[in-house]
């Protein structure tokens, strides 16, 4: 069964080169692929841009992200500190 499948998937890509071979001989199959490969062209363009405008989104959460957990970090460090100075104060006075 696989067997069958690959060779009428051969097949369809032979008689692909075969038909565009042909139609690129007339001056008409011509413009028609040509008119296709800007198509084309614009498609991947636009996947393209809209590709990395999604990639400076997600850096600039990221960035955001850090951002937050830098200043959580310097939360902790503060309440530690804070923490540990008021343990002095209360071990000094007793």
């Amino acid at each position: 069964m696989i067997v069958k499948s690959l060779v009428w998937f051969a097949l369809g890509i032979a008689g692909g080169f075969v038909a565009a071979h042909l139609v690129n001989k007339d001056p008409r199959g011509q413009e028609l692929l040509a008119q296709l490969d800007s198509r084309i062209g614009e498609f991947t363009d636009h996947m393209s841009d809209a590709y990395h405008q999604q990639e400076t989104r997600l850096s600039e959460i990221i960035d955001d992200a850090k951002g937050v957990a830098a200043a959580v970090d310097r939360s902790t460090e503060v309440l530690d500190d804070t923490t540990a100075d008021a343990k002095k104060a209360v071990s000094s006075s007793d």
